[in-house]
């Protein structure tokens, strides 16, 4: 009985010491805490909200999609504030609200989703110049194919894959580029995939023929004259012909924009193309200098394709 009683004792011993050695710390340290996370804030302070999203988004990637709700929710402010972003904006409130559904911001998340989807909604107004032809359901589906889009750029961001081509940019077929023209008699045509046809004719003229040179007859021997030798130079016939000079327009060429405060590749991408799914365009041109797509830095020279 004795022996009985000192295992149980033994056995409970041990439940407590193992109890004891149970470790509640997390592997992060708390989000406010992480360099990232301040100095972003820091940045904003700065006015610096580009290098302040960059610093968020680093935060993310570190932690995790589901272990940075502070992050996100600082990530969607800017995307809405500052870069005019809604799309990504409302992405980055819905996963603050899916880590943080009880906390006291998540009804004025909530709200600001609202305003962004109105942002965005405005924004197609201004670019099809009619909100008419767009249904709730079309507006709904749009939304969507822009959130999973955003969620495969994330993925592949982490991964250091490239980009996938938007589902935007695939519904619509690219332009077949022009048949090359046959080159017609006195008339030249080159074609460009991107540029304008270029067409310089040059009439070229029959080459003239020479005319036959007269033979000089022979003097007339004189008994009391001296024979004069006569030296006749027939005249050379050089027929010169028009050269024809045909310039090739130039493939591939850039226009270069020299980065700014408050400039994105989605600001870019809207500025030259009037298009913003057409930053992935801007970003591939320029991956020697660009380590992401938030990699932007004011003085920094980009190019912009053609």
């Amino acid at each position: 009985m004795r022996s009985r009683l000192f295992s149980l004792f033994a056995l409970a011993a041990l439940l407590i010491v193992a109890g004891c050695e149970r470790s509640d710390v997390s592997p992060f340290t708390i989000e406010g805490d992480e360099p990232g996370y301040r100095r972003g804030k820091d940045l904003i302070k700065q006015g610096r909200n580009q290098e302040a999203l960059s610093e968020f988004q680093k935060v993310i990637d570190k932690r995790g999609l589901n272990n940075a709700a502070e992050s996100h929710l600082e990530v969607g402010l800017l995307y809405q504030y500052h870069i005019k972003d809604p799309i990504s904006a409302i992405y980055h409130y819905r996963k603050y609200r899916e880590l943080k559904p009880n906390s006291q911001q998540a009804d004025l998340v909530r709200q600001r989703i609202d305003a962004a989807t109105r942002d965005f909604a405005r924004s197609l107004l201004v670019q099809t110049d009619s909100l008419d032809k767009l249904d709730s359901d079309d507006l709904a589906k749009r939304l969507q194919r822009e959130n999973d889009k955003l969620k495969a750029d994330l993925a592949a961001a982490r991964a250091n894959r490239p980009v996938p081509v938007a589902a935007a940019d695939e519904e619509t077929p690219a332009a077949e580029p022009a048949p090359v023209a046959a080159p017609n008699r006195g008339a030249y045509a080159i074609t460009d995939n991107s540029s304008p046809v270029v067409r310089a004719a040059v009439d070229i003229e029959p080459e003239p023929t020479p005319e036959p040179v007269a033979q000089p007859r022979p003097p007339v021997a004189q008994p009391a004259r001296p024979t004069a030798s006569t030296t006749v130079t027939r005249p050379s016939a050089t027929t010169t012909r028009p050269t024809t000079t045909t310039t090739r327009p130039t493939t591939g060429s850039y226009r270069r924009h020299t980065i700014s405060k408050g400039d994105t590749l989605y600001s870019l991408a809207q500025k030259y193309y009037g298009n913003r799914s057409r930053w992935r365009d801007i970003y591939a041109a320029n991956r020697d200098v660009m380590k992401s797509e938030g990699d932007l830095r004011i003085g920094m020279e980009v190019k912009i394709p053609q």
